[in-house]
Protein backbone atom coordinates (compact mmCIF):
# COMPACT_ATOMS: atom_id res chain seq x y z
CA UNK A 1 0.00 0.00 0.00
CA UNK A 2 1.46 3.21 -1.17
CA UNK A 3 1.66 6.60 1.10
CA UNK A 4 -1.27 7.68 -0.66
CA UNK A 5 -3.36 5.23 0.06
CA UNK A 6 -3.24 6.05 3.77
CA UNK A 7 -5.05 8.62 6.26
CA UNK A 8 -2.04 8.94 7.83
CA UNK A 9 -0.76 10.88 4.47
CA UNK A 10 -3.44 13.73 5.11
CA UNK A 11 -3.06 13.98 9.03
CA UNK A 12 -1.16 17.44 8.46
CA UNK A 13 -4.44 19.12 6.11
CA UNK A 14 -6.48 17.42 8.96
CA UNK A 15 -5.16 19.48 11.09
CA UNK A 16 -5.18 21.98 9.30
CA UNK A 17 -8.70 22.68 8.72
CA UNK A 18 -8.87 21.58 12.90
CA UNK A 19 -6.75 24.10 13.52
CA UNK A 20 -8.88 26.94 10.96
CA UNK A 21 -12.05 25.86 13.05
CA UNK A 22 -12.88 28.80 15.36
CA UNK A 23 -14.95 28.07 18.69
CA UNK A 24 -18.26 28.36 17.28
CA UNK A 25 -17.37 25.77 14.94
CA UNK A 26 -17.41 27.85 11.34
CA UNK A 27 -14.76 26.90 9.22
CA UNK A 28 -13.06 29.61 7.01
CA UNK A 29 -10.49 29.18 3.97
CA UNK A 30 -7.64 30.59 5.86
CA UNK A 31 -6.79 31.94 9.05
CA UNK A 32 -9.07 35.32 9.32
CA UNK A 33 -10.78 34.76 5.97
CA UNK A 34 -13.54 34.10 4.36
CA UNK A 35 -16.07 31.61 4.94
CA UNK A 36 -19.02 30.50 2.80
CA UNK A 37 -21.22 27.60 3.66
CA UNK A 38 -20.35 25.60 1.05
CA UNK A 39 -16.89 25.02 1.77
CA UNK A 40 -17.65 24.90 4.75
CA UNK A 41 -19.66 21.96 4.36
CA UNK A 42 -16.88 20.25 2.25
CA UNK A 43 -14.33 20.57 5.19
CA UNK A 44 -16.94 19.22 8.00
CA UNK A 45 -17.41 16.10 5.46
CA UNK A 46 -12.90 15.99 5.48
CA UNK A 47 -13.51 15.99 9.67
CA UNK A 48 -16.25 13.64 9.19
CA UNK A 49 -13.50 10.81 7.26
CA UNK A 50 -11.28 11.46 9.46
CA UNK A 51 -12.72 10.57 12.59
CA UNK A 52 -13.36 13.66 13.86
CA UNK A 53 -17.09 13.70 14.27
CA UNK A 54 -16.81 16.06 17.35
CA UNK A 55 -15.59 19.04 15.14
CA UNK A 56 -18.40 18.26 12.24
CA UNK A 57 -20.74 18.27 14.66
CA UNK A 58 -19.25 21.52 15.93
CA UNK A 59 -19.46 22.71 12.22
CA UNK A 60 -23.10 21.38 11.55
CA UNK A 61 -24.18 23.27 14.31
CA UNK A 62 -22.79 26.56 13.05
CA UNK A 63 -25.55 25.75 10.58
CA UNK A 64 -28.31 24.92 12.63
CA UNK A 65 -27.96 28.11 14.55
CA UNK A 66 -27.06 30.35 11.61
CA UNK A 67 -29.80 29.70 9.29
CA UNK A 68 -31.86 32.77 7.96
CA UNK A 69 -35.61 32.84 7.86
CA UNK A 70 -36.19 32.45 4.38
CA UNK A 71 -34.08 28.72 5.25
CA UNK A 72 -30.50 29.44 3.30
CA UNK A 73 -27.64 31.26 4.58
CA UNK A 74 -25.41 34.20 3.19
CA UNK A 75 -22.95 33.71 0.42
CA UNK A 76 -20.12 35.02 2.66
CA UNK A 77 -19.06 35.54 6.09
CA UNK A 78 -15.85 37.64 7.68
CA UNK A 79 -14.86 37.78 11.37
CA UNK A 80 -18.66 36.02 12.10
CA UNK A 81 -20.73 38.42 10.50
CA UNK A 82 -22.22 38.27 6.89
CA UNK A 83 -20.06 40.04 3.87
CA UNK A 84 -22.58 39.13 1.56
CA UNK A 85 -26.07 38.80 1.72
CA UNK A 86 -27.19 37.35 -1.50
CA UNK A 87 -28.19 33.49 -0.90
CA UNK A 88 -27.47 30.75 -2.93
CA UNK A 89 -29.79 27.97 -3.43
CA UNK A 90 -26.39 25.81 -4.20
CA UNK A 91 -25.02 26.94 -0.53
CA UNK A 92 -28.72 26.19 0.93
CA UNK A 93 -28.89 22.85 -0.32
CA UNK A 94 -25.64 21.33 0.49
CA UNK A 95 -26.18 20.85 4.14
CA UNK A 96 -28.10 17.90 3.14
CA UNK A 97 -25.08 16.25 1.18
CA UNK A 98 -22.96 16.68 4.42
CA UNK A 99 -25.63 15.81 6.76
CA UNK A 100 -26.30 12.61 4.62
CA UNK A 101 -22.46 11.79 4.77
CA UNK A 102 -22.32 12.49 8.98
CA UNK A 103 -24.84 9.62 8.80
CA UNK A 104 -23.17 7.01 6.34
CA UNK A 105 -19.56 7.23 9.02
CA UNK A 106 -21.82 7.49 12.65
CA UNK A 107 -25.04 5.59 11.85
CA UNK A 108 -26.44 7.96 13.95
CA UNK A 109 -30.04 8.64 13.19
CA UNK A 110 -30.55 11.14 16.30
CA UNK A 111 -28.63 13.15 14.34
CA UNK A 112 -30.62 13.02 11.55
CA UNK A 113 -33.44 13.51 13.43
CA UNK A 114 -32.28 16.48 15.05
CA UNK A 115 -31.31 18.17 12.16
CA UNK A 116 -34.25 17.02 9.77
CA UNK A 117 -36.09 20.64 10.33
CA UNK A 118 -32.77 22.05 8.98
CA UNK A 119 -32.87 20.50 6.00
CA UNK A 120 -36.78 21.35 5.54
CA UNK A 121 -36.49 24.60 5.88
CA UNK A 122 -33.55 24.53 3.51
CA UNK A 123 -34.76 22.75 0.96
CA UNK A 124 -37.94 24.81 1.04
CA UNK A 125 -36.55 27.50 0.40
CA UNK A 126 -34.47 25.92 -2.49
CA UNK A 127 -37.58 24.16 -4.41
CA UNK A 128 -39.31 27.15 -3.97
CA UNK A 129 -36.85 28.54 -6.75
CA UNK A 130 -37.27 26.06 -9.29
CA UNK A 131 -38.88 27.04 -12.45
CA UNK A 132 -41.67 25.65 -14.55
CA UNK A 133 -38.92 24.56 -16.91
CA UNK A 134 -37.37 22.42 -13.85
CA UNK A 135 -34.20 24.66 -13.45
CA UNK A 136 -33.41 26.07 -9.78
CA UNK A 137 -32.65 29.95 -9.74
CA UNK A 138 -29.45 30.65 -8.60
CA UNK A 139 -29.81 32.94 -5.81
CA UNK A 140 -32.01 35.84 -4.12
CA UNK A 141 -30.36 39.06 -3.31
CA UNK A 142 -29.52 41.58 -0.90
CA UNK A 143 -33.05 42.60 -1.23
CA UNK A 144 -34.31 39.26 -1.14
CA UNK A 145 -35.35 39.34 -4.76
CA UNK A 146 -34.87 36.17 -7.48
CA UNK A 147 -31.62 36.44 -9.54
CA UNK A 148 -33.67 34.98 -12.59
CA UNK A 149 -30.95 32.88 -14.10
CA UNK A 150 -29.38 29.14 -13.44
CA UNK A 151 -26.12 27.26 -13.17
CA UNK A 152 -24.65 23.99 -14.61
CA UNK A 153 -22.69 23.39 -11.81
CA UNK A 154 -25.07 25.03 -9.53
CA UNK A 155 -27.93 22.72 -10.32
CA UNK A 156 -26.28 19.69 -10.53
CA UNK A 157 -24.88 20.02 -6.93
CA UNK A 158 -28.52 20.82 -5.85
CA UNK A 159 -29.65 17.37 -7.87
CA UNK A 160 -27.23 15.24 -5.40
CA UNK A 161 -28.62 17.48 -2.12
CA UNK A 162 -32.17 16.59 -3.20
CA UNK A 163 -30.90 13.30 -3.62
CA UNK A 164 -29.73 12.72 -0.28
CA UNK A 165 -32.33 14.62 1.42
CA UNK A 166 -34.69 11.70 -0.24
CA UNK A 167 -32.55 9.32 1.46
CA UNK A 168 -32.73 11.13 4.97
CA UNK A 169 -36.89 11.42 4.25
CA UNK A 170 -36.35 7.70 3.55
CA UNK A 171 -34.56 6.90 6.55
CA UNK A 172 -36.50 8.82 8.75
CA UNK A 173 -39.89 7.81 7.12
CA UNK A 174 -41.48 11.31 6.46
CA UNK A 175 -43.25 11.73 3.18
CA UNK A 176 -41.37 12.08 0.42
CA UNK A 177 -44.22 14.19 -1.16
CA UNK A 178 -43.64 15.85 -4.63
CA UNK A 179 -39.77 15.19 -3.91
CA UNK A 180 -39.25 12.74 -7.07
CA UNK A 181 -40.76 14.95 -9.64
CA UNK A 182 -38.94 18.31 -8.64
CA UNK A 183 -35.76 15.91 -8.75
CA UNK A 184 -36.68 14.38 -12.56
CA UNK A 185 -37.75 17.84 -13.30
CA UNK A 186 -34.32 19.41 -12.44
CA UNK A 187 -32.51 16.59 -14.10
CA UNK A 188 -34.40 17.09 -17.05
CA UNK A 189 -33.68 20.30 -17.38
CA UNK A 190 -29.83 19.89 -17.03
CA UNK A 191 -29.82 17.37 -19.45
CA UNK A 192 -32.22 18.83 -22.33
CA UNK A 193 -32.83 22.01 -21.55
CA UNK A 194 -29.00 24.02 -22.00
CA UNK A 195 -31.34 27.80 -22.76
CA UNK A 196 -32.19 27.64 -19.40
CA UNK A 197 -28.55 28.08 -17.99
CA UNK A 198 -26.27 31.24 -18.27
CA UNK A 199 -29.42 33.15 -19.63
CA UNK A 200 -28.42 36.46 -18.33
CA UNK A 201 -24.11 36.23 -18.58
CA UNK A 202 -20.99 34.71 -20.71
CA UNK A 203 -22.17 30.76 -20.99
CA UNK A 204 -19.82 28.77 -18.09
CA UNK A 205 -19.03 26.36 -20.06
CA UNK A 206 -15.71 26.93 -20.47
CA UNK A 207 -15.23 25.99 -16.90
CA UNK A 208 -14.15 22.31 -16.19
CA UNK A 209 -16.83 22.20 -13.26
CA UNK A 210 -19.62 22.84 -15.77
CA UNK A 211 -18.38 19.82 -17.60
CA UNK A 212 -17.82 17.40 -14.27
CA UNK A 213 -20.44 18.51 -11.92
CA UNK A 214 -23.32 16.55 -13.94
CA UNK A 215 -21.47 13.12 -14.06
CA UNK A 216 -19.74 13.99 -10.72
CA UNK A 217 -23.48 14.46 -9.06
CA UNK A 218 -24.97 11.93 -10.92
CA UNK A 219 -26.97 13.56 -13.49
CA UNK A 220 -25.60 12.52 -15.99
CA UNK A 221 -24.17 8.50 -15.72
CA UNK A 222 -22.98 5.44 -17.60
CA UNK A 223 -21.98 5.37 -21.43
CA UNK A 224 -23.35 8.91 -21.74
CA UNK A 225 -21.30 10.43 -18.77
CA UNK A 226 -18.85 8.65 -20.37
CA UNK A 227 -19.36 10.24 -23.77
CA UNK A 228 -19.18 13.90 -21.65
CA UNK A 229 -15.90 13.21 -20.09
CA UNK A 230 -14.20 12.06 -23.32
CA UNK A 231 -15.74 14.99 -25.57
CA UNK A 232 -13.59 17.49 -22.99
CA UNK A 233 -10.82 15.20 -21.73
CA UNK A 234 -8.00 16.65 -23.81
CA UNK A 235 -9.74 20.52 -23.46
CA UNK A 236 -9.10 20.36 -19.77
CA UNK A 237 -6.71 17.81 -18.59
CA UNK A 238 -3.15 18.57 -18.44
CA UNK A 239 -1.27 15.26 -18.74
CA UNK A 240 1.20 15.03 -15.39
CA UNK A 241 -0.50 17.99 -13.54
CA UNK A 242 -4.27 18.14 -13.20
CA UNK A 243 -7.31 19.48 -14.47
CA UNK A 244 -7.26 23.01 -15.43
CA UNK A 245 -10.24 25.58 -14.07
CA UNK A 246 -11.32 27.30 -17.47
CA UNK A 247 -10.37 26.13 -20.54
CA UNK A 248 -8.39 28.54 -21.77
CA UNK A 249 -6.47 29.68 -18.90
CA UNK A 250 -2.78 27.64 -18.00
CA UNK A 251 -3.61 27.04 -14.44
CA UNK A 252 -4.61 23.35 -12.67
CA UNK A 253 -6.40 23.74 -9.41
CA UNK A 254 -6.18 20.69 -7.20
CA UNK A 255 -9.68 20.73 -5.74
CA UNK A 256 -11.36 21.19 -9.42
CA UNK A 257 -8.70 17.65 -10.26
CA UNK A 258 -9.95 16.09 -6.96
CA UNK A 259 -13.37 16.74 -7.64
CA UNK A 260 -12.94 15.40 -11.47
CA UNK A 261 -11.30 12.28 -9.64
CA UNK A 262 -14.40 11.33 -7.70
CA UNK A 263 -16.55 12.18 -11.23
CA UNK A 264 -14.32 9.65 -12.47
CA UNK A 265 -14.80 6.86 -10.21
CA UNK A 266 -18.19 7.74 -10.34
CA UNK A 267 -18.06 6.36 -13.97
CA UNK A 268 -16.11 3.02 -13.21
CA UNK A 269 -12.96 4.56 -14.39
CA UNK A 270 -10.76 3.86 -11.55
CA UNK A 271 -7.67 3.65 -13.38
CA UNK A 272 -7.92 6.98 -15.02
CA UNK A 273 -8.96 8.45 -11.51
CA UNK A 274 -5.90 6.62 -9.51
CA UNK A 275 -4.10 8.31 -11.90
CA UNK A 276 -5.09 11.68 -11.93
CA UNK A 277 -4.89 11.87 -8.38
CA UNK A 278 -1.12 10.72 -8.15
CA UNK A 279 -0.46 13.63 -9.99
CA UNK A 280 -1.92 16.42 -7.49
CA UNK A 281 0.62 15.45 -4.42
CA UNK A 282 3.34 17.44 -6.24
CA UNK A 283 1.26 20.66 -5.23
CA UNK A 284 1.65 20.36 -1.65
CA UNK A 285 4.23 22.96 -0.18
CA UNK A 286 7.11 21.02 1.37
CA UNK A 287 6.95 23.50 4.51
CA UNK A 288 3.67 22.41 6.24
CA UNK A 289 2.60 19.82 3.75
CA UNK A 290 -0.26 21.35 2.60
CA UNK A 291 -1.87 21.72 -0.98
CA UNK A 292 -1.79 25.12 -2.83
CA UNK A 293 -5.03 26.04 -4.57
CA UNK A 294 -3.60 25.80 -8.02
CA UNK A 295 -0.50 25.75 -9.91
CA UNK A 296 -0.06 28.11 -13.35
CA UNK A 297 2.50 25.79 -15.59
CA UNK A 298 3.91 28.04 -17.43
CA UNK A 299 5.15 30.09 -15.17
CA UNK A 300 6.04 27.54 -12.66
CA UNK A 301 4.27 29.37 -10.13
CA UNK A 302 1.54 28.81 -7.63
CA UNK A 303 -1.49 31.07 -7.47
CA UNK A 304 -3.03 32.68 -5.85
CA UNK A 305 -0.79 32.06 -2.74
CA UNK A 306 -3.42 30.60 -0.59
CA UNK A 307 -3.78 26.70 0.95
CA UNK A 308 -7.36 26.91 1.96
CA UNK A 309 -9.38 24.43 3.98
CA UNK A 310 -11.51 23.88 1.19
CA UNK A 311 -8.88 22.56 -1.43
CA UNK A 312 -7.92 20.04 1.96
CA UNK A 313 -11.17 18.73 1.95
CA UNK A 314 -11.25 17.81 -1.73
CA UNK A 315 -8.42 16.04 -2.05
CA UNK A 316 -9.21 13.86 1.06
CA UNK A 317 -12.78 13.06 0.05
CA UNK A 318 -11.21 12.21 -3.36
CA UNK A 319 -8.54 9.59 -1.68
CA UNK A 320 -11.92 8.55 0.91
CA UNK A 321 -13.98 7.98 -2.92
CA UNK A 322 -10.67 6.12 -4.25
CA UNK A 323 -8.89 4.15 -0.72
CA UNK A 324 -12.28 3.84 1.42
CA UNK A 325 -11.38 5.42 4.62
CA UNK A 326 -14.78 5.45 5.68
CA UNK A 327 -18.20 4.16 5.26
CA UNK A 328 -19.11 7.46 3.38
CA UNK A 329 -16.80 6.78 0.87
CA UNK A 330 -19.46 5.57 -1.90
CA UNK A 331 -21.45 8.91 -1.39
CA UNK A 332 -21.10 10.16 -4.60
CA UNK A 333 -20.75 6.70 -6.18
CA UNK A 334 -24.34 5.53 -6.26
CA UNK A 335 -27.86 7.10 -6.73
CA UNK A 336 -29.15 7.55 -3.06
CA UNK A 337 -33.10 7.62 -3.86
CA UNK A 338 -32.84 4.14 -5.04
Amino acid sequence: MSEIQKISYYQDSINFILDIQASDGSISWEQNKKFDPWDHIESAMALTVAGETEAAMKAFKWMQSNQEKEGGWFSEYKSGQPSKKRMETNFAAYICVGIWHFYLVTKDKGFLEEYYPVLEKAMEFVTSMQTDSGDILWALDERGSKLDDSLITGCSSIYKSLECFYAIKKQLNKDLGNLEEKMEALKNAIVYKPERFDRGWKSKERYSMDWYYPILCGVITGKTGLERYQHKEKEFIVEGLGCKCVVEEPWVTIAESSELVIALARLGEINRAQEIFSWLHQWKDPEDNLYWTGYVYPDKAFWPIEKPTWTAAAVLLAADTLYKFSDASKLFLRDWSK
